[in-house]
């Protein structure tokens, strides 16, 4: 897809159809048709005089749909095009008419003050809220013309308000997206780092066991060798879902995961035999911490045992290892921590039972 078809398609109602809420207001120049029909002249000069009316009303709603289609401020060489023509087409009217043809000023002013710079517009509607006057200082207009400058004052006011308006909300938008894009980026980031930090600890705490097993039992660290190509394929594979925004963790298969990294670690494990006693609604995210808090258990603790406890909102990791060296949180603790506030848990990490080790709990 283009990037022009892409721009229409991602347009919205408002941005399709909004032209439709300018063109009403084409009501009012009727007044001036009916003064070139009635005007006192001959034929030829009221059908030129016609023509060119519906001329202006047609220059002036083609350059409502570009506004639509490309924006405020996005194609001001193709405004400055309509609002010249445009313009030129009032003065001439303003030449065979007089004063009644200073109605075509509040559409010119309401075309620039949607398509261009806005000092440029400000500009614009200044000299067509003063033409009036000048007409009937000149002697062109009649007098009562002045009136159409109020007209085109409060014109100015109202669509200077709505540019306004839209353009805020246009930052607001990007601001948005933007945002958007950096929670993704963190969420990936998240993820990979999650995935690669227990597959990375549970494929370097089976190497070494396999390094110490291969000359008292060659069998058993060919095992483990297996066992780390297989990891590591699986964590390939996950890398790829995780980017793709693909991959979801799975209570029941962490917990299993978790009892395979603990005994490539040599720690005692007191795990949960299934996810059962966990609330559905909470797996998901007690998941990414196991996943984690028994990553942190392998590599950092230290720890000769390791107990996971489920409840139906609660999920508890403790281990008797050495416990936190400083207060400072990790890429992964702090990643946990988002997930569980997103997820209306609370997650609370501090010293284990009698104060040795660490203990780790989410609770909602």
């Amino acid at each position: 897809m283009s990037p022009a078809a892409a721009r229409r398609a991602a347009r919205g109602p408002w941005d399709r159809y909004g032209w439709m809420m300018g063109a009403i207001w084409l009501v009012f120049l009727g007044f001036v048709v009916i003064d070139a029909v009635t005007m006192d002249a001959g034929w030829g000069t009221r059908v030129v005089a016609l023509a060119l009316t519906l001329l202006f009303a047609g220059v002036y709603v083609h350059g409502l749909v570009r506004l639509g289609e490309d924006g405020i401020a996005a194609t001001e060489r193709a405004a400055l095009v309509h609002l010249g023509a445009m313009v030129a087409i009032a003065v001439v009217l303003v030449a065979m008419m007089g004063g009644s043809a200073t109605s075509t000023l509040p559409y010119v002013v309401a075309l620039a003050m949607f398509t261009v710079p806005l000092p440029f517009a400000v500009v614009i509607a200044a000299v067509a809220t003063a033409a009036p006057w000048l007409l009937v200082w000149v002697g062109v207009a009649e007098e009562g013309s002045q009136f159409m400058s109020l007209v085109v004052l409060l014109v100015a006011a109202t669509t200077g308000i709505v540019r306004f308006i839209d353009e805020g909300e246009a930052a607001h938008r990007a601001v948005r997206e933007e945002l958007a894009i950096v929670a993704e980026r963190e969420r990936v980031a998240r993820d990979v780092h999650d995935v690669l930090g227990h597959s990375l600890t549970v494929v370097t705490a089976k190497a070494e066991l396999a390094e110490r097993l291969l000359d008292v039992d060659p069998e058993r660290s060919r095992q483990e060798l297996a066992e780390i190509r297989a990891l590591t394929r699986s964590a390939l594979a996950e890398i790829r879902a995780t980017v793709s925004g693909l991959r979801t963790a799975g209570l029941g298969a962490e917990l299993e995961a978790a009892r395979r990294a603990l005994a490539a670690a040599e720690i005692e494990a007191d795990l949960p035999l299934t996810a059962d006693a966990a609330d559905p609604r909470h797996r998901l995210v007690m998941a990414w911490v196991l996943r984690e808090a028994v990553t942190n258990v392998v590599r950092h603790s230290g720890a000769r045992r390791c107990r996971v406890a489920l409840g139906r909102a609660r999920l508890e990791v403790t281990d008797d290892g050495c416990g936190a060296r400083d207060a400072t949180e990790g890429n992964g603790l702090r990643g946990i921590r988002e997930r569980v506030a997103a997820a209306g848990g609370r997650l609370t990490v501090g010293p284990g039972p009698g104060g040795v080790g660490t203990r780790l709990e989410v609770t909602w």
